[in-house]
């Protein structure tokens, strides 16, 4: 057993060693001395790949190294082979290694930090462009070769060693965590506004762009049309973060490159040295937006959740009135056939008159208590709807008692259901602006206009109460307690109305007149 698993574990590291080689030789392909795209593969691979897989990886890249340097010995020399065979991602394995361990390039959650991963970039690629210099500084060149000064070759390796990573690095783990997302998923991606944008924006600008420049024999239109090919990249990178960038600087760096009339052009360089510096101050920059916009989407989702809280706090409370007045109506029965059954075992030692005196005041105890079920929980809300319970229920019952005239017209044309919670405070709060009208502005007359329109899910509700003013309705303190404990209304007056309203995007307006007051209600979801 220990046989086979140790073969299992020398499979996976020669398969590793040779889909890194096969991976650097394909990219190698592609990839010139001021763009060198296989850095990126080389920084990728280093990222992604677990420790152990550390030295099938510089197996691999040595094997690769050494074949060339067999097959150039002749031509460059013997100390340039052992230069060029030593393998770049052995001297930027102890960078990614503390840039993992030391600096945090991974959070808790596997995302990747956008600094730290330009910082790391940056080394190794200064890193692999020392070598190549040290390598190239022993070269043994052609008699016939033009020589243009080190300073001129240090900075096509290194920007080359850069900007391949650049183009690569993020692109690579946009991709993984877009894919670890669930945002990559087939059936989901047409919906996915980054990829929308970049394939319906950003794609046909840069083609264009590059297709003006690689036209052009002009360096000034061709350069401008490589500095306009990072407007894209910077609307990505103001919608979606440092994700847009890695996308859009990949697809720039792209058409950059598609515009170079020749290998060693010195205008691609210096595209190139403006394309490293642009993606590294967008990455910083979208890094930031992207934290921005988690913390507002945060910042949202926790609003969301306090107000569906609020809302199912609000129903909770209500169920809380129901039960309660299901208990009362219970305690009225009970008292009614108790007070009875004991009237009717005294019923031979009390007078005549004082039994009629004791049922009819069993009888008022048993109306109030009944009142009090009611004020908390409506039976004909219970029963026949909120219309029935606007129109002919305890605000109806109350104001009558009062001497008030009342009148409610209820309309709801499309048979739209409200939800339970939008029912509860609109009734909880006619009740409150009821109580109000009656306390504070001596109100001889109300009425009452009750729309609801809309569809189901997006409907709206809007009530308009009309209290019309007389001298003559004022009435005691003891009058307008029974009415607030006949409404069950919180005694808060407008105030309370608008935050109750204001947890389903409610508005409560006033409007006084000479002989009259008028409030509008609306309610923006139904």
């Amino acid at each position: 057993m220990l046989q086979s698993r140790y073969g299992k574990s020398v499979a996976r590291q020669l398969l590793a060693a040779v889909l890194y080689g096969v991976g650097l030789f394909a990219l190698r392909q592609v990839s010139f001395s001021h763009w060198e795209v296989f850095a990126g593969f080389r920084l990728c691979a280093l990222l992604l790949v677990g420790y152990r897989y550390w030295p099938a990886l510089l197996a691999g890249e040595t094997s690769y190294l050494v074949l060339g340097a067999i097959q150039s010995v002749d031509r460059f020399g013997v100390a340039w082979a052992v230069l060029y065979s030593l393998p770049p991602a052995g001297a930027a394995m102890p960078v990614v290694a503390f840039s993992k361990e030391r600096l945090g390039l991974f959070d808790a959650n596997g995302g990747i930090k956008i600094p730290v991963l330009i910082l790391c970039t940056f080394v190794c690629a200064l890193l692999w462009a020392s070598m190549n210099i040290l390598s190239f500084s022993v070269m043994r060149l052609p008699s016939d070769y033009v020589w243009m000064g080190m300073p001129v070759y240090a900075a096509r390796l290194f920007v080359g060693s850069f900007t391949g990573a650049l183009a690569v690095v993020p692109l690579v783990f946009c991709i993984r965590e877009m894919y670890l997302g669930g945002e990559l998923d087939w059936r989901h991606l047409a919906r996915n506004r980054l990829f929308v944008e970049a394939a319906s924006i950003m794609i046909p600008a840069l083609v264009m762009l590059a297709w003006v420049g690689a036209g052009t024999s002009q360096d000034g239109i061709k350069q401008t049309a490589r500095i306009f090919m990072f407007l894209p990249v910077v609307l990505l990178a103001l919608r979606h973060g440092w994700k847009g960038v890695a996308i859009g600087g990949a697809a720039a760096s792209a058409a950059v490159i598609a515009t170079m009339p020749a290998l060693y052009d010195t205008g691609t360089l210096e595209a190139q040295v403006f394309m490293a510096f642009a993606i590294t101050t967008l990455l910083l920059l979208g890094e930031r937006i992207a934290v921005l916009s988690e913390q507002e989407a945060r910042k949202q989702q926790d609003a969301r959740m306090a107000l569906a809280l609020a809302q199912r706090n609000l129903w909770v409370g209500e169920m809380q009135l129901r039960q309660t007045s299901h208990a009362l109506e219970g305690l009225r029965e009970t008292f009614r056939s108790s007070y009875s059954e004991l009237l009717d075992r005294v019923r031979h030692a009390i007078p005549a008159p004082d039994e009629r005196e004791y049922r009819l005041r069993a009888a008022e105890t048993q109306q109030q208590i009944y009142r009090l079920a009611d004020s908390l929980h409506p039976v004909l809300w219970r029963e026949g709807g909120l219309a029935a319970a606007l129109r002919q229920g305890t605000i109806a019952r109350v104001l009558n008692d009062l001497g008030i005239r009342y009148w409610c017209s209820f309309r709801n044309e499309r048979g739209i259901e409200l939800d339970r919670e939008v029912q509860v405070v609109l009734y909880r709060s006619i009740c409150d602006l009821v109580a109000y009208l009656c306390q504070a502005r001596q109100m001889g007359a109300i009425s009452m206009q009750v729309r609801i329109g809309g569809k189901a899910g997006a409907g709206w509700v809007f009530v308009r109460i009309r209290g019309s003013r007389s001298a003559a309705a004022a009435m005691p303190a003891e009058r307008l307690r029974e009415l607030s404990m006949g409404l069950s209304a919180s005694g808060l007056g407008p105030d309370a109305v608008r935050d109750r309203i204001s947890l389903f995007g409610g508005v409560l307006r006033e409007r006084l007149a000479d002989e009259s007051v008028h409030l509008s209600l609306s309610l923006a979801r139904a």
